[in-house]
């Protein structure tokens, strides 16, 4: 067994971490993901993958599709197990100058650093060229590399998944440490609101005006929002209306989104949102208008399941204490999950993301390359021949 998982203790530290500062240079934010892909390709060919891409850009208007990647591994008959990650980020990465400091990798604070999600990406090929190098037996590994992930999941959604020859995997993408198993994520949906009044002028007519403004403050007045119980949160974060400040405002646009547990938890929170808005809109003469969109299903992994008994297992291989949470917050995985695939989201401990605050610890991203080899080396064991 010792043999088996020298992989994971074989990770180089040092090339994983020139391997994520490259990575987190190439400009490649959201549907201009061409840039990193065009890396990878080559590398991921040297490495025995075969390369192929979806048309998801044809329906998202990026340069660039999902990619797709397939490795045999040592024993092509076993069940195929996938990594996924997506190549965009939040924000560009153009003029990315890292700075290292206490054991922590920042950027210099005129970016954001791109760790969410090149540090995944960095450790995913580290993991299999240690896999690789050592011997280290293996069934099929496939890489699922999503674009447009940062805007709400889009590639994943438009995923040709016909091309995924996998069902099982894992997602390397939360803020928490390596050892974080999240095994439940949330149900989510955005709202829009168009609400009407009767516009004025406040020195001519102000009689004659109903303030599309004032409907929307009495509608938030009665809306429960931010943590409205352990299950759902709701947040209202655009409001958009009025022309001059002589000018009674007759229309505003109001946007927001909900995010819970359970289905029937966001349908119900959708509900009183609407509800709120209907009521002021009736009481003081206007009307209102709603669209209701959903961004994701949710997902509930049992934790007595093979599948995260394995995850459990290879965090101890590596020394880190695991831990079973759920998050509220959305990833890839939502998505997958719903097409079918079996998937859980795994910490890899960036902080502060989507800010030019952004970082991540040497330690976690070396622990990241190492808990994805010992997945790997599990999943063998797991289902080797007996």
């Amino acid at each position: 067994m010792k043999t088996q998982f020298q992989a994971a203790e074989a990770v180089n530290g040092e090339r994983l971490l020139d391997s994520f500062l490259q990575l987190a240079k190439i400009n490649a934010p959201s549907g201009d993901e061409k840039l990193m892909a065009d890396v990878l390709v080559p590398l991921l060919t040297e490495m025995g993958f075969t390369i192929q891409f979806d048309e998801a850009n044809k329906r998202i208007g990026g340069n660039c599709g999902n990619l797709i990647a397939w490795w045999d591994g040592t024993d092509p008959e076993l069940p195929p197990l996938f990594l996924s990650t997506h190549m965009d980020t939040v924000l560009p990465t153009e003029g990315l100058n890292p700075v290292i400091k206490d054991g922590v990798i920042y950027s210099d604070g005129t970016t954001i650093l791109g760790a969410d999600d090149r540090a995944a990406l960095a450790a995913y090929l580290e993991a299999i060229r240690v896999i690789q190098e050592t011997g280290a037996r293996c069934g099929p590994i496939e890489l699922i590399l999503t674009v447009y992930e940062q805007p709400g999941l889009v590639g994943a959604r438009y995923l040709d998944y016909a091309k995924v020859r996998s069902k099982t995997g894992y997602i390397f993408d939360s803020s928490g440490d390596v050892g974080q198993i999240i095994l439940q994520g949330p149900y989510s949906s955005r709202i829009w609101w168009e609400i009407e009044g009767k516009q004025s002028h406040i020195g001519l007519n102000p009689e004659e005006g109903i303030n599309a403004i004032l409907i929307a403050a009495a509608a938030l007045r009665e809306m429960q929002l931010g943590k409205v119980s352990e299950e759902t949160l709701a947040n209202i974060g655009v409001i958009e209306g009025g022309e001059l400040t002589s000018i009674i405002p007759g229309k505003v646009k109001v946007s927001g989104e909900v995010r819970s547990f359970t289905a029937t938890g966001l349908q119900e929170q959708i509900e009183h949102m609407c509800a709120a808005v209907t009521e002021a809109a009736e009481s003081l003469g206007g009307t209102a208008h709603v669209r209701v969109e959903k961004k994701y299903a949710g997902f509930a992994i049992p934790d007595h399941s093979a599948f995260v008994q394995s995850a459990i297992r290879a965090a101890e291989r590596i020394g880190v204490k695991s831990y079973l949470t759920r998050t509220l917050g959305g990833a890839d995985t939502n998505v997958l999950n719903e097409n079918g695939l079996t998937c859980i989201t795994l910490g890899l401990g960036f902080r502060n993301i989507h800010s030019f605050q952004e970082h991540i610890s040497v330690e976690n991203l070396v622990n990241t390359g190492k808990y994805a080899a010992a997945l790997i080396c599990e999943w063998y064991e797991m289902h080797k021949p007996k």
